[in-house]
């Protein structure tokens, strides 16, 4: 068993994300991104642009940490 931290020296070919890796960061933005809005009172332009935008922040944190 390797340690966490020996990948980050590893070449790109080596490194390998999973599908479960993707759809769980898609699954997790799409859900964090309706709480927003919804925590924020509702469907209003600038409610919806934060709610993307944490969303996807989140997306691509679940995304990149599952390496």
């Amino acid at each position: 068993m390797t340690a966490p931290l020996d990948k980050l020296g590893a070449p790109p070919d080596r490194l390998k994300r999973s599908q479960a890796s993707l759809v769980g960061g898609i699954v997790c933005g799409i859900g964090v991104a309706i709480l927003t809005v919804l925590l924020l009172g509702g469907p209003a332009p600038a409610n919806v642009a934060v709610g993307i935008l944490v969303g996807a922040a989140l997306a691509v944190w679940v995304r990149l940490a599952d390496l």
